[in-house]
């Protein structure tokens, strides 16, 4: 949609387009009724705590007690989730490599005006595999999908190298955003099971900020090199980036923060 209001009609629409689908969407998932399942209560207890009735509280109070104030422990993220932050670096480094390469693509070939469509079908790609990931039985675990996943970005990208003409970049990402969204989806399914609840909004933000950061050092190193090489400079840029991404995935073993395999946690 907004690619498409780029080119038919202004930029500037474009853009006001996307600022009102983020503040929509955006309100809509920040405003659910879900979110009432973790917001403290007015004497800041938790609300499994807040579930328990009055009397039970009262009698249990008088029956028993006080328990001795403890120092809470400090609860630490552990190292597995570092190579999926890396993972998740090395994504939105492809992402960053493709958009730039895409960009002087199409600006060789004199047509700009498409550089934001073509790589819009790749997040359309994308976004259908990711539907489709709710097909995919729970006996195909985490891990497994990991790799398949990073094994063919590897693949697909490397056809990037050859694409010289329009259509054939257009089939070319489309293919490509096959692989994206299910390594997204798996990564922080990972991570989710990695960390333990109380570091889980830390390591979702570090995690978004990792894909974030990763794609925007790619753009501002592959569009230079996009410039004074051409477009398979910045398309090999992302293939390398895939090549790593594809590297790390069958060496990392993540545990679940209880101390279990990803695979055997996700069984219990």
């Amino acid at each position: 949609m907004v690619g498409l209001a780029a080119v038919t009609a202004h930029p500037a629409h474009a853009l006001g387009g996307a600022a009102v689908l983020v503040a929509t969407c955006g309100s809509g998932f920040a405003l659910h009724r879900t979110a009432a399942a973790t917001r403290p209560g007015p004497e800041g207890r938790a609300p499994a705590e807040r579930r328990v009735p009055a009397k039970r509280r009262s009698r249990s109070s008088t029956s028993t007690a006080p328990a001795p104030t403890r120092t809470p422990r400090a609860v630490h993220s552990p190292r597995a989730i570092h190579s999926l932050r890396a993972a998740l670096a090395l994504q939105g480094a492809m992402f960053g490599a493709c958009q730039a390469g895409i960009t002087a693509l199409t600006e060789r070939l004199g047509q700009p005006d498409q550089a934001g469509l073509v790589y819009a079908t790749m997040g359309v790609m994308s976004a259908v595999a990711g539907l489709c990931m709710a097909a995919v039985p729970a006996r195909v675990g985490l891990t497994t999908r990991r790799r398949a996943a990073t094994a063919a970005a590897c693949a697909l990208s490397l056809t990037l190298l050859w694409t010289d003409a329009l259509p054939a970049l257009y089939a070319t990402v489309t293919v490509l955003g096959v692989a994206s969204a299910p390594h997204l989806i798996t990564v922080f399914g990972l991570a989710e099971r990695v960390v333990p609840p109380a570091r889980l909004a830390e390591a979702m933000a570090l995690a978004t900020t990792a894909l974030v950061g990763g794609q925007t050092l790619a753009v501002a190193v592959t569009g230079r090199l996009a410039e004074s090489y051409g477009p398979a400079a910045a398309f090999g840029a992302a293939s390398l980036a895939a090549a790593l991404a594809c590297l790390i995935a069958p060496a990392a073993r993540p545990e679940s923060y209880t101390g279990r395999a990803v695979e055997e946690s996700d069984r219990l």
